[in-house]
């Protein structure tokens, strides 16, 4: 005798149907790995949907990713793209209202490595945030942490293409230049005391595109001070310094030593400050005016008789 087929209840068969269509309905999303600086990975379950940026230079690449709807909060001069000035101040790189933060619940605090101090990046993830270290050396890692960010927010298809234009001007920057005759140069980052940069620094790295080489690459430091009788010493081709508008002259204190190769052909150059000194695609406009600069210093300079 044949034994009687088992059929599921019409309940079941329902019941079956509308978990099939509810896992179809929402998407599954694998997690997010972010490389910190320094090593190691921070993880996301799901792409961040609040974020706090502790650097100017991170919201502005956060807008760059299209993830700007996701920026919660952020930190004093953070004034690029204009949405941003409308955000919350939580402090400013060095020193962070915690109470603040926590109220605006973020799930991703994205830091800046060299320029936020440590204990406080540690003292937010006391609290059980999310902290992710970032820090960018190289034009090209501009579209890198683009490309993150877009990843870590699930923005990535508006910033991969913001990553690719990103990497298109550097392509076209390294083909103009190329074969360039190097001038050698001195960028001061601030005049009392007095800063500069090394070859490691971004704005270092930038200005090479150029064929600049800078006079103080091998100092150890990003941002290291120096002495005036070291640059003079050095006796740079060309002088670099940031200025924001409507400011000074930041290397007019240089003309009182005339016999500078720099004062000598009258080669102190300025450049936009809110613009070489972000790590974000702007700062490409900056490189590419010193680039026009240092042509037209060369064009007037021949190596046999400036070199």
């Amino acid at each position: 005798m044949t034994a009687p087929r088992c059929r599921a209840p019409s309940t079941q068969v329902h019941w079956l149907g509308t978990l099939i269509a509810i896992f179809l309905a929402f998407p599954a999303f694998a997690e997010i790995r972010l490389p910190q600086d320094g090593g190691g990975e921070l993880v996301l379950e799901a792409p961040a949907e609040r974020v706090i940026t502790l650097a100017p230079h991170l919201a502005e690449l956060a807008w760059d990713a299209g993830a700007g709807d996701t920026l919660v909060g952020t930190v004093a001069w953070s004034d690029y793209p204009e949405p941003v000035t409308a955000l919350p101040e939580i402090g400013d790189a060095f020193r962070f209202d915690l109470e603040q933060i926590l109220a605006l619940r973020p799930d991703l605090v994205i830091a800046w490595a060299s320029g936020n101090p440590a204990p406080a990046l540690i003292g937010l993830e006391d609290l059980g945030l999310p902290v992710w270290r970032t820090e960018i050396r190289q034009p090209a890692e501009i579209a890198t942490l683009i490309e993150a960010i877009g990843d870590a927010t699930g923005r990535d298809g508006k910033a991969e293409d913001r990553a690719g234009a990103v990497r298109e001007r550097l392509a076209k920057l390294r083909e103009s230049n190329a074969g360039r005759r190097p001038v050698s140069y001195f960028y001061q980052v601030a005049e009392r005391p007095l800063y500069t940069v090394s070859g490691d620094h971004l704005v270092s790295h930038g200005l090479a595109l150029c064929g600049g080489q800078n006079i103080f690459a091998d100092l150890g430091e990003l941002a290291p001070q120096v002495a005036a009788e070291a640059v003079i010493a050095a006796d740079p081709e060309v002088m670099f310094a940031g200025r924001f508008e409507g400011s000074g002259e930041p290397l007019a204190h240089w003309r009182e030593w005339p016999r500078l190769r720099a004062v000598k052909r009258d080669a102190l150059f300025t450049l936009p400050a809110e613009k070489i000194n972000r790590a974000t695609p702007r700062m490409l406009d900056a490189v590419e005016e010193a680039c026009k600069l240092l042509d037209d210093f060369r064009a007037d300079s021949p190596q046999d008789s400036w070199g």
